[in-house]
This record gives structure tokens, sequence and C-alpha cells, in this order.
């Protein structure tokens, strides 16, 4: 067995996945690693099996990403953390919301890789996605923006309850405080973040968890890319 094997395979007993899911998510790590329109700068799968896999999993820190039955990826950019998590979790659906067509053509190579049919690859702006309004057990966003502008992002996506999981690196007063007051607005509430063990190029990681608590305002979503423009907080 590889080392990368390996790692798969201690990734697959730790979080309890499925039999089948260290040879699907291998599938994906060979994809990129072969594919020149693979968007990612981790392109070797000793590396990409650490930033992209073993990353990704540590969502299932969360508990409604354990038990969620609609989740939703913005910005899927490679397909991290919604590949690995729509393998992890093959009994829920897996929206992977990405607006440009390039990485779009290549999200839907590396979910026919992977072998994971409960994925949707949906080309739109997180603010354009009508048909996911209200409806998501769990948005996830991963390297996308501040959370200033996820949690705006995710409030109209979010069903009562749901919530918001943003993957970031050492923690920013700024950041969150901006983010709570923001999420104040869309009918947020953070909660405490999630310090999630040091794995190679990860020492620092946290998982922000903000959770759907009140309605979302109809002024909401506003038009896209206003969200960065002009900032809630």
């Amino acid at each position: 067995m590889t080392p990368v094997a390996e790692r798969l395979a201690g990734l697959a007993a730790e979080w309890n996945l499925p039999p089948s899911a260290q040879h699907q998510l291998g599938a994906v790590l060979d994809l990129i690693a072969g594919d020149t329109e693979a968007p990612t700068t981790v392109v070797d799968p000793a590396a990409g099996v650490e930033a992209h896999i073993a990353d990704s999993l540590t969502g299932l820190l969360v508990l409604e990403l354990v038990t969620a039955s609609r989740i939703a990826d913005l910005g899927a950019g490679a397909g991290f953390p919604g590949i690995p998590l729509a393998v992890a979790r093959p009994d829920a659906h897996v929206d992977l919301v990405e607006s440009n067509a390039r990485k779009c053509a290549f999200l839907e190579r590396a979910a026919t890789a992977a072998g994971a049919d409960n994925v949707s690859v949906v080309q739109a702006r997180a603010e354009d996605w009508q048909p996911g309004g209200a409806l998501c057990d769990v948005v996830t966003a991963r390297a996308l923006a501040p959370l200033v502008v996820l949690v705006e992002y995710a409030a109209p996506l979010l069903r009562d309850g749901g919530v918001l999981v943003a993957w970031k690196g050492r923690r920013a007063e700024a950041e969150e405080t901006a983010g709570a007051s923001a999420a104040a607005i869309v009918g947020l509430a953070p909660e405490p973040p999630i310090r999630v063990p040091p794995t190679p190029g990860a020492d620092h990681r946290h998982l922000h968890v903000f959770r759907k608590v009140g309605p979302t305002p109809s002024t909401f979503p506003r038009r896209a890319g206003i969200a960065r423009k002009r900032p809630l907080a």
C-alpha cells in the first residue's frame, strides 16, 4: 500500500467513512494530479491528501454535517470540501456552487471520478442561486471570503436552524466581530469556533459556525458583488 493509500485508509477509519470512500477519494487525487485544468496549485497526491482531503473531512466535527440532508458548498473551486463531504455522506445531496465555467467543468469530472452521484454542479454566484433558497441544512465555504461576506451569502440559502460552516485559519478578532454583526442583520448567530487538530499545512485551522436563528430580511440576497463591495459591518 502506498503512503497516500495508507493515509486515506487512516482517514476513512478515523471518520467512519463508507467502505468505498478510500478508493473514491484516491480517484479524485489521481484526477487532480493528471488534469492540467485542475483549479488548484496542490496537485501532488501526497500533499493533496492533507490539503484537500484531510482538511475537508474536519468539517465532520460539526454535528450538522454528519446529519444534513442537503449541503451547499459555495465557491466550490476544485471541489473541497464539497466532494469529500459528498463521499463521506452518500445519503446527503451536495450542491457545488461555482460561478466559473472552467471550474464547473472540472467539478463535473471530479464528481464523476469520485463516483459521487449525490453531487450537483451549479454554475451560479451564491447571490443568484434562487433554487437553493431556504432549503439547505448546511452551507460550507473554504478560502472564499471574509466572514462578514459569507454570512450574507449563506443566510438566504439556509433553512431555519441550518448552519454555515466556514473553514478559516488563525482566529482574527476583527473578522469575527464584523461577521457577528453582519450575522445579526441576516438572521444568523455565531457559535463558538471549533479548533481543528493540526494537520500538515493547516496548523491553525478553525471552523466557524453560524446558525440560522431568525428570518432573513427580504432585501437579501443583495445584487451579485455587493456583499464584497459594501459589507454589512
